[in-house]
């Protein structure tokens, strides 16, 4: 079977049929690959996403489990004034009433003002700020038993949570019917605030 010029023109049309359905299916691959690659992408990006939302949701999970079994604590540290404000009113009437009270012949004390507080090693507070009202004490004993005593009540009774940092007992040689030891101890008022609590 040979072909001839004239023959070209009956079969013209089926050959630019033929050309065009060729070129169609080339464009329909190609723009059926990109729309692969696209949709490939996309759904990448929705399992990145939904990962991310996984793990928003697991941390919020952990936070509420956190929020539950710390939130006693919490309310107990606020119930006792060590959360807020601080409670220098508190602590004077606290020691005037412990006065009162004579559990020791007689004692001095100093508060200072409240400065922010550092720990040592440093330690991250979260969303509190730390403080510390420094407070100096000379107490007057008849025994070592009363200073014992004396900071187990103050650390009982008084709100707040009073740190002590260090105390040095002295035998008082003049004491001529007066008493017999006295105590001179350092320490100090220790509050969080939450900062984002005016």
């Amino acid at each position: 079977m040979s072909f001839s010029s004239a023959d070209l023109g009956d079969i013209k049309w089926s050959l630019l049929a033929c050309l065009l359905a060729v070129v169609g299916a080339v464009t329909l691959f190609s723009y059926s690959s990109s729309f692969e690659q696209k949709t490939l992408q996309q759904l990448k990006q929705d399992q990145r996403l939904q990962a991310d939302a996984r793990s928003q949701l697991a941390n919020a999970q952990s936070d509420l489990k956190n929020m539950a079994a710390y939130q006693m604590e919490y309310d107990a540290l606020v119930l006792q004034k060590v959360i807020g404000n601080e409670q220098r009113l508190d602590w004077i009437e606290g020691l005037e009433q412990l006065r009162a009270q004579k559990m020791v012949p007689d004692f001095k004390y100093t508060i200072g003002p409240q400065k922010p507080y550092a720990p040592n090693p440093p330690q991250n507070s979260g969303n509190f700020s730390l403080s510390f009202s420094p407070m100096s004490l000379q107490i007057e004993l008849l025994h070592e038993e009363q200073l014992l005593r004396f900071f187990d009540t103050l650390d009982t009774r008084l709100p707040g949570w009073f740190l002590l940092d260090q105390c040095s007992l002295t035998r008082n040689e003049n004491s001529a019917g007066g008493t017999p030891l006295a105590a001179e101890c350092g320490g100090g008022w220790f509050t969080m605030k939450n900062r984002s609590v005016p």
